[in-house]
């Protein structure tokens, strides 16, 4: 077994921009998943900081996954970022390599970071 890392951080207003802004149906269509939307979404008030969390997460899951010499890629709606019943953020992706995960997310009013850790087989 090894261990890879990712972490990311972003900046709020960034994701704000891109979700409201010219190409806003897109960068949603391209990035989230429809239960991923549907969470942001429900958090209408704060919804810009749960998007930009759960982009932080995807990259840091990313990053992590760059560690795994000769994967192939993977797009966006393949890492899906969800809250399990107690609330903790979890991430599903198919990979038949990876053993465990474990996230942290968090986020402020200007800011939200990510990061993963990953368990996988050699």
């Amino acid at each position: 077994m090894k261990i890879a890392c990712g972490t990311d951080i972003v900046e709020i207003n960034r994701i704000e921009k891109a979700v409201i802004g010219s190409i806003g149906d897109r960068f949603l269509d391209t990035v989230y998943t429809e239960k991923e939307r549907q969470y942001c979404e429900s958090h209408y008030n704060n919804r810009f900081q749960h998007y930009a969390a759960r982009f932080a997460a995807k990259e840091a899951m990313f990053k992590a996954l760059n560690k795994i010499s000769g994967e192939k890629t993977i797009d966006w709606k393949g890492i899906e970022v969800i809250n399990n019943i107690d609330g903790k953020p979890e991430i599903l992706i198919k990979n038949d390599r990876i053993e465990s995960i474990d996230i942290s997310i968090s986020h402020c009013r200007e800011y939200a970071i990510a990061n993963v850790v990953i368990l996988y087989s050699e």
